[in-house]
């Protein structure tokens, strides 16, 4: 089993530095958030601003792709981000229905290509 998913150390080091010391900040906010109107300026401000983001992010990796993601040609990759912002705009605006379709359409159009 070790050669499926690693040695036990490692596993232990990544759970111990990688998802307790996230998991203990999203149970604060959601301990702290839980009586916040969703309607409210500040949650307005904090989904504008994750919005924003992402859209940075989004573009830093269209324009200047990293890794692997380099040999992926520019009209697969504005072409998924096309796709992706129609699905966003034809969905009501859900940011996670158009982040899948856009990885839907790169992954596929990559794996067309191969």
């Amino acid at each position: 089993m070790s050669g499926f998913i690693g040695e036990w150390q490692a596993l232990l080091v990544l759970v111990l530095a990688g998802f307790l010391p996230n998991e203990i900040w999203r149970m604060l906010g959601l301990w702290l958030g839980g009586g916040i109107d969703e309607g409210s300026e500040l949650l307005i401000w904090v989904r504008a601003v994750a919005t924003a983001i992402l859209a940075g992010v989004i573009a830093q990796i269209l324009v200047l792709p990293p890794g692997a993601l380099a040999g992926v040609p520019w009209p697969l990759r504005t072409g998924s981000v096309a796709i992706g912002l129609l699905v966003f705009l034809v969905t009501g605006r859900s940011i996670l229905t158009g982040v899948i379709a856009g990885e839907a359409v790169l992954i596929a159009g990559q794996w067309w290509l191969a």
